[in-house]
């Protein structure tokens, strides 16, 4: 697992080939983060996915471990 303190609070989020997915709001909790609503592929909606999709961070990039459709299909909004 990742440390959760690298992850900071409006970096860029992407899924495992680089893709933009989201950018993170804040963590949420101990087991996920909250992305921004204001995002464009956000849709006005805020949505949490869990750490355990975080692969690696990059500077201030938080690289997942799925491609954007699973994440994008499996996120759940709040």
């Amino acid at each position: 697992m990742v440390d959760k303190s690298k992850i900071l609070d409006h970096a860029q989020v992407v899924d495992v080939n680089g893709e933009h997915v989201g950018v993170v709001d804040h963590l949420d909790g101990e087991e996920s983060i909250k992305l921004v609503k204001n995002d464009p592929e956000a849709g006005g909606k805020h949505h949490i996915i869990p750490l355990a999709w975080v692969k690696e961070i990059d500077d201030n990039k938080v690289i997942l471990s799925k491609n954007k459709d699973e994440v994008e299909s499996h996120w759940k909004s709040a």
